[in-house]
């Protein structure tokens, strides 16, 4: 499943409120590369990916396009297959043809100049078969730069068994949220509401990005990074106030620590994303059936606000010699009935395909979690309304984003 990556802890920040800002002059040499015939004979495609089991949908691939044979290689996940792509895009051989990249980190590569404007291949004319907000993420002025393959809606998971103790309503805005967090913990001062890492810089944006958050300023080439608008002050002074108060954790995540706490009731909640609550089986098995699933709590009464965390995408690189056929799987992995089926009912991402979203089969009742129908508890959430950031500002962005949420818990 995939989340969005932790990134380096930035230190020396001050403390949340005050101006971040940063300027970054960018000069734009994305490159514009004409269509390249397909070849006439077989070819052969290296492609990095971590998703597990994804021979499944390359043998189906590979069995209707007996010309185009995939090697697909598992070369780690996140930062560590970008450590190596970034290393061979920068020495001009040994990346791979076609490679899964996150939306977050896919701004910086499009920006290399290192990814195949697939708009020449057709990649336009699958655009529809997608979720709106996928697409803005990874085409800019009718050129495309990869094909959104899953996504991360953001929602709560929450422990049902420790709301009933308690005498908790399940929360459905954060004004209600934080003094539930605060009630709990008062009553039982081993018991957090949820975690604040100082470490989840992308985890904090997407919390910015549902409040409305625009810290974004374009001037010709110069992008200016702000986080002191009114919706990232109300997020920041929120979560300092919970931290300040105690009713949440500041233990780092991801780890076996943090695992137990989900198992042993330490953590009565986890803000995240729609790729967790298949992760969560996996390292808190004990705790199968206490936990239950609610949309993201609003800051408003009424409103239907949400964001998204983690999700990635399949692109092309420059050095791929046979553009045409790597358009053509990417497309085909992510659009073909039977492919989307593997991807999302047997590899367990969350699909960025409307078809997939509005199949029966995606209703399945999770006994983990009481009988719910936990993937239509995502989808019929709070909308994720797409966030005004032009493609260079994020990776500049990832370490002001880290070191601010830090901030929060100094």
């Amino acid at each position: 499943m995939n989340r969005g990556l932790l990134f380096c802890h930035a230190r020396g920040m001050a403390k949340a409120g005050l101006l971040l800002l940063l300027a970054l002059s960018i000069s734009s040499y994305l490159i514009a590369c004409g269509g390249t015939p397909a070849s006439s004979g077989p070819v052969t495609l290296t492609f990095w990916s971590w998703v597990p089991n994804l021979q499944q949908a390359i043998d189906l691939f590979e069995k209707s396009h007996p010309n185009i044979k995939i090697k697909w290689q598992n070369v780690g996940s996140g930062g560590t297959e970008y450590t190596k792509l970034t290393t061979a895009l920068k020495a001009g051989s040994g990346a791979p043809d076609v490679v899964q990249i996150e939306y977050a980190y896919l701004p910086q590569y499009i920006l290399s100049g290192k990814l195949v404007d697939l708009s020449q291949y057709g990649a336009n004319d699958v655009k529809d078969q997608f979720v709106p907000w996928t697409w803005a993420q990874v085409s800019s002025g009718g050129k495309v730069y990869a094909i959104p393959q899953d996504t991360g809606p953001m929602g709560l998971l929450y422990r049902e068994d420790i709301f009933k103790k308690y005498n908790l309503p399940v929360p459905t805005t954060w004004d209600q949220y934080a003094q539930e967090a605060i009630q709990l913990h008062k009553a039982n001062p081993k018991i957090y509401m949820t975690d604040f890492s100082p470490s989840d810089g992308p985890w904090f944006f997407s919390l910015l990005w549902q409040a409305g958050s625009q810290p974004f300023e374009v001037n010709g080439t110069t992008i200016k990074i702000h986080l002191d608008d009114a919706a990232a002050l109300k997020v920041a002074n929120y979560w300092g106030n919970l931290v300040k108060n105690g009713a949440v954790s500041t233990a780092a995540d991801w780890n076996n620590d943090w695992y137990a706490a989900l198992q042993n009731g330490t953590l009565a909640t986890w803000i995240t994303a729609a790729w967790a609550p298949s992760d969560l089986e996996g390292f808190a098995p004990k705790s199968a059936g206490l936990w239950r699933v609610a949309p993201l709590p609003q800051w408003n009464p009424g409103e239907h606000a949400s964001a998204n965390w983690g999700g990635s995408t399949d692109a092309v690189t420059t050095q791929c010699q046979h553009p045409a056929e790597a358009a053509e799987f990417v497309k085909w992995l992510n659009t073909n009935p039977e492919s989307v089926k593997i991807l999302t009912q047997k590899l367990y991402l969350f699909p960025a395909q409307k078809s997939a979203l509005q199949d029966p089969s995606f209703d399945t009742a999770n006994t983990f979690y009481g009988g719910q129908q936990v993937n239509r508890i995502f989808v019929n959430g709070p909308g994720i309304k797409p966030v005004a950031c032009p493609q260079p500002c994020r990776p500049g962005l990832q370490g002001w984003l880290t070191a601010a949420h830090s901030a929060v818990t100094e």
